[in-house]
């Protein structure tokens, strides 16, 4: 009884290798990231030529661990990772209000897919890039009115 609806639903996302040869199918597939952190540096927005401007921003997340031997929670050293995040926004209207309202030191919330690329730099070396595209922005902290 449980078997036949996990068979059907395994075969959505699995085809054989004489199906996929006689006919195109799609199959589905997943790139999606969700990020939350704080805001490195306030927004800019670029446009390379015959292109849509993007707004761009640094996203840093944090992790934290305690290391030792020790079983009780309050004891052994807090040992902390932060890793940054190239964050890219394309859509017209979120790359606008991104650009607009998105300040460094802002605690937000990004929803979007992981795009891996290259680019020359200014020695002409091919390097590597990650960006996170974004299709979604919460704001979890406004910067303007903590300061105030």
């Amino acid at each position: 009884m449980f078997r036949r609806p996990v068979l059907q639903v395994f075969r959505q996302f699995v085809r054989h290798e004489s199906e996929v040869a006689s006919s195109l199918v799609l199959e589905r597939s997943l790139n999606r990231v969700q990020l939350l952190g704080r805001v490195g540096q306030d927004p800019v927005m670029r446009q390379v030529e015959g292109k849509n401007p993007v707004t761009i921003f640094s996203l840093a997340t944090n992790e934290m661990w305690r290391s030792g031997d020790s079983e009780v929670y309050q004891m052994g050293d807090v040992s902390q990772k932060t890793t940054w995040h190239r964050i890219s926004v394309f859509r017209p209207g979120l790359r606008d209000v991104a650009y607009q309202y998105v300040k460094k030191g802002a605690r937000i919330f990004v929803e979007g897919k992981v795009d891996y690329g290259e680019y020359m730099d200014k020695n002409n070396v091919r390097r590597q890039a990650t960006t996170i595209i974004a299709d979604n922005i919460i704001f979890l902290s406004d910067q303007t009115k903590e300061k105030a």
